[in-house]
């Protein structure tokens, strides 16, 4: 319980150093390694891991789940308490401090180590209400599984909200209505809900027209067209391609199974061009991955390389969209088309639920400003027909408005 008489931490004064990082080990059975500022690695950290990965997590679920907790850690050392001593008054402040000034200078990765190589981040910046629900989350999770294990506190720092611990979750959910979490934290803040930003046909044709290469546009156009996420899309192989049948064969990133997912005829035309570029570069086999880097010696191509890839086209091609609403976009062309059933669409999106593909059909916002700017227009069009008096029995209109100037000149 939280006392009146506990110590208050000024937290508009506190400064979290970087200290520590979550350290890519290149081991299969270890992706990944949380050290602390001592260069230690953090044991109750390694035994999360250790139980995500058992559990059929991805490797980029455990490095998603290893940035929160390097995050909390990183607040508890500048606290001055250990993990399994953290009560809910840290909790409580961190969840704060990161709504408030969460953000601290860091060093960017291209010059980590140098000196002046620091990111400029706005004072006072906190993160969004996404991130630090998924840190909630993430660190309730964290916990949970060391007072079953009997390694941590005996009470989870991070509690369920007190109005939703009693009862099955979702024990009386309506099925026409989206799945809702029951069982919330106590200190997990409201996510809004967001429409998905897809990409206009005008703003994704400038960002088409500034694609460097022919890799680049097999990407675009298979992202696009097949709706896979990023990381699905570079998972494919040479054997995952039928030109024939138009199909590429992805990994799944939650259940990692493998899918068939269709994709356009220029999608194949903008490949088989990439492929005869880099025919005396890229290693053969049909095991061997399909995408790969263009600096020489050519390496299988990552996410992150993709990630900036698409950020230098956006530069210069003056946009602000994002690798992922190309998945977006392409679940919205689908989603529109009359002659393609909703379900289909959650087949080739990998939805586990239909109330997450219907998102889909929430209206655009640039579609519905158009609308709406068209319906102010015809509202006006109307009140000046109106206005106008009817002519007397006799006379044609068009006469009149040649007399009185009201016909275009």
């Amino acid at each position: 319980m939280i006392g009146d008489d506990e110590p208050s931490r000024d937290l508009a004064a506190l400064v979290v150093p970087q200290a520590g990082r979550l350290m890519a080990t290149g081991d299969r059975y270890e992706p990944y390694r949380l050290v602390d500022g001592d260069g230690v690695a953090v044991a109750a950290a390694t035994a999360y891991f250790q139980d995500l990965l058992a559990a059929g997590r991805a490797e980029s679920t455990v490095r998603s789940y290893g940035m929160d907790l390097l995050r909390w850690f990183r607040f508890l050392r500048v606290a001055g308490v250990a993990w399994d001593q953290a009560t809910r008054v840290e909790a409580r402040d961190f969840c704060r401090w990161l709504q408030v000034t969460g953000k601290q200078p860091r060093p960017h990765w291209r010059t980590s180590g140098q000196a002046g190589a620091l990111v400029a981040v706005p004072a006072g910046e906190a993160y969004a209400p996404s991130v630090r629900a998924h840190s909630e989350t993430v660190l309730r999770a964290f916990y949970d599984f060391h007072l079953d294990v009997g390694s941590g506190p005996v009470i989870n720092p991070f509690p369920l909200d007190r109005s939703r611990r009693g009862g099955r979750a979702h024990a009386h959910h309506n099925p026409m209505e989206p799945y809702r979490d029951e069982r919330s934290g106590l200190y997990r803040p409201r996510v809004p809900d967001r429409i998905p930003r897809s990409i206009p046909d005008s703003e994704f044709n400038e960002i088409f027209a500034a694609l460097p290469s022919h890799r680049d546009r097999a990407l675009v156009a298979f992202y696009v067209s097949t709706g896979a996420r990023a990381s699905e899309l570079l998972s494919a192989t040479l054997a995952g391609i039928d030109p024939g049948r138009q199909l590429i064969t992805v990994v799944r990133k939650g259940t990692r199974e493998l899918r068939e997912l269709p994709a356009s005829t220029d999608a194949f035309v903008w490949l088989r061009l990439y492929q005869v570029e880099m025919a005396e570069l890229i290693p053969r086999g049909r095991r061997q991955p399909l995408w790969w880097a263009a600096r020489r010696p050519v390496r299988p191509l990552t996410y992150h390389a993709v990630h900036r890839m698409f950020g230098r086209v956006n530069a210069r091609a003056g946009t602000t969209a994002t690798l992922h609403s190309l998945r977006h976009t392409a679940a919205y062309r689908m989603a529109e088309d009359p002659a393609l059933p909703l379900t289909d669409v959650q087949l080739i999106l990998g939805h586990a639920q239909l109330t997450t593909t219907q998102i889909y059909l929430t209206p655009r916002k640039e579609d519905v400003i158009r609308r709406v700017l068209s319906h102010h227009a015809e509202q006006i069009r109307q009140a000046s027909a109106r206005a106008r008096p009817a002519p007397a029995p006799g006379y044609r209109p068009e006469v009149l408005d040649v007399l009185f100037g009201n016909g275009a000149s």
